[in-house]
């Protein structure tokens, strides 16, 4: 039986049946006062900047990561392990906050669903959280698209600064999956419509205001990191900013309250910090800096976690997001299920519940490999199996050992079932790791390599591709971001989350694949190189039964199907 079917309920009827704190007690627990707050209503609230001003010189917690394998169809619960663990820590008398990514519009209504965790282990609000928050995403869409339009004004206006409507980067962007929007034409009509040529969208969680956002330290970072971003390039082949389109402090101010983090809880009251929410497959895959470096103020651990399997998520939080906010993780959770493991060795999904000590060894390897891969960081790993019923004895006991065999302390979660209580194991497991191994974290390539070399060691090291091959275009691409000085900065790799590879199709772990570059393009205000692999979309389609057709709202107000 799966293990789903223990509880009888789904996540959404769990999450509406808690009892929910006032989130001014939810804050009180962390020293927060009411005065420190802006409230949403009575569960949802930004921390203020004076707060975040007052706690600056305290000392940081411990900060863990929680990262996966590559996810497949079977499950593997990243989040759901992220705010159990947050609170077996409260259980354990810790003082713990979790921080996480807000979710994105396109895929509650899409394939993948919300991302509040799940069964005894969500964050609440789960609804408001999933189905537009605080309002951050439509924040940062509007100041998206006011760059835009003012880009296609000052071209209407006379172009005074020779902008070639033939080199304009900059696209709209939507927090919805609509594939009709990838690829359009702008400017239909007459004269006074604006000048006709090719436009495309963006999901608002691959904006670069996006990443700005996520990665600017305060309101100052946030406006010169707007003011540098590349809009266009003129007639003579060089860059155009938001800053010369005058577009920098209209976009700041539509930031303003998106820029302070949100604070909720977990079912069981634990903090929840949570703020931004670029993917990982297509942007930087972290929740903003802000919220990380301030939870690290205000608690002893802080549990936050990256975007999809480690090869995406984990690499850029270590090579993005710690190199530019200076942030050194102390340990790593790296989650797994038997299940996933099983279809990783090529087992139908339906028959995932029978046991299969083959298919284990033969997919284990992709668990292998993100254990490799995170220990060339120098930083601790733990990994966790996220239980099902159907686990059996004999094939827990396979992973256990072949994490012991890899110098990983080995633990089981059931956080789902039981929340809290059912990560105890886990969290005591971090605790031993933390106290009996240290962190020698370091990114793994420096700043002075060439574009094309880090990329290179991206996709061997990380992927382990045995090649990876540069279309023309993007060796074009790559030698002109360096003649314009982009060359230092690091790479943000765009590519499929289902498979080491760039193709996913292949599961387990890949040899002998080439890495395939079709386009290399700079995000100057967030700070990198943005490098598109295979086939990979920066504006997601629904799939041919989208969530979206079981989501409801009853008479008096009760919204059904959210997952």
């Amino acid at each position: 039986m799966h293990r789903r079917r223990m509880l009888m309920k789904s996540d959404i009827e769990i999450a509406q049946e808690a009892q929910l704190y006032p989130i001014t007690e939810v804050a009180q627990l962390l020293g927060i006062t009411t005065d420190d707050l802006e409230l949403y209503g009575n569960y949802k609230a930004k921390i203020s900047d004076t707060y975040l001003k007052k706690i600056e010189n305290n000392k940081n917690g411990k900060l863990i990561l929680v990262t996966a394998i590559n996810p497949t169809p079977a499950g593997e619960g990243k989040t759901t392990t992220s705010v159990g663990l947050g609170q077996a820590f409260g259980k354990l008398g810790k003082k713990a906050v979790i921080a996480l990514r807000e979710p994105s519009l396109g895929p509650c209504f899409g394939i993948k669903g919300g991302a509040a965790g799940g069964g005894m282990a969500q964050v609440v609000p789960m609804e408001d959280l999933n189905l537009h928050f605080t309002g951050d995403f439509h924040a940062i869409t509007s100041a998206n698209n006011l760059c835009a339009a003012l880009l296609d004004n000052h071209i209407q206006q006379g172009n005074a600064l020779g902008i070639d409507p033939r080199q304009i980067v900059w696209k709209r962007c939507l927090d919805m999956n609509d594939r009709v929007l990838r690829n359009v034409v702008v400017g239909l009509g007459n004269k006074m419509d604006g000048f006709v040529r090719e436009d495309h969208f963006v999901i608002t969680v691959a904006s670069e205001i996006m990443a700005v956002l996520c990665l600017a330290d305060d309101m100052e970072d946030l406006k010169n990191r707007l003011d540098r971003m590349v809009v266009a390039y003129n007639y003579n082949g060089e860059p155009i900013t938001a800053g010369q389109i005058k577009a920098t402090g209209a976009m700041a101010a539509l930031l303003k309250d998106a820029m302070k983090p949100n604070l909720i809880q977990t079912l069981e009251h634990t903090p929840a910090i949570i703020h931004g929410g670029p993917f990982a497959n297509i942007a930087h895959g972290c929740n903003s800096v802000r919220a990380t470096k301030a939870a690290l103020k205000m608690a002893d651990y802080v549990v936050t976690e990256a975007g999809f399997g480690a090869d995406l998520g984990a690499e850029k939080f270590f090579d993005i997001k710690c190199r530019q906010a200076g942030l050194s993780p102390d340990a790593v959770v790296l989650v797994a299920t038997i299940r996933a493991l099983k279809y990783n060795g090529g087992v139908a999904k339906n028959n995932l519940d029978t046991e299969n000590l083959q298919a284990l060894e033969k997919g284990i390897v992709n668990l292998e490999k993100h254990i490799e891969n995170l220990q060339k960081y120098g930083v601790p790993v733990v990994v966790t199996l996220n239980a099902f019923v159907s686990d059996t004895p004999t094939e827990i006991n396979f992973v256990k050992k072949f994490c012991s065999d890899r110098n990983c302390d080995f633990a089981l979660s059931k956080v789902w079932e039981k929340g809290g209580e059912g990560g105890i194991d886990l969290a005591n497991a971090i605790l031993h790791t933390l106290e009996t191994k240290e962190s020698h974290f370091a990114p793994i390539y420096q700043d002075e390599l060439p574009i094309a070399e880090k990329i290179q060691c991206v996709a061997k090291e990380i992927y382990g591709a045995a090649e990876v091959v540069f279309a023309p275009a993007a060796m074009k691409q790559i030698e002109k971001l360096e003649e314009l000085g982009f060359g230092t900065l690091p790479v943000c790799m765009a590519k499929t989350q289902y498979s080491l590879s760039d193709d996913p199709s292949l599961l387990g772990r890949p040899k002998d694949f080439a890495m395939n570059i079709r386009e290399v393009y700079v995000s100057a205000g967030a700070g990198f190189v943005v490098v598109l692999t295979g086939a990979i979309m920066t504006m997601p389609g629904l799939p041919k039964n989208p969530a979206a057709y079981n989501i409801d709202v009853t008479d008096n107000g009760i919204i059904k199907g959210l997952f």
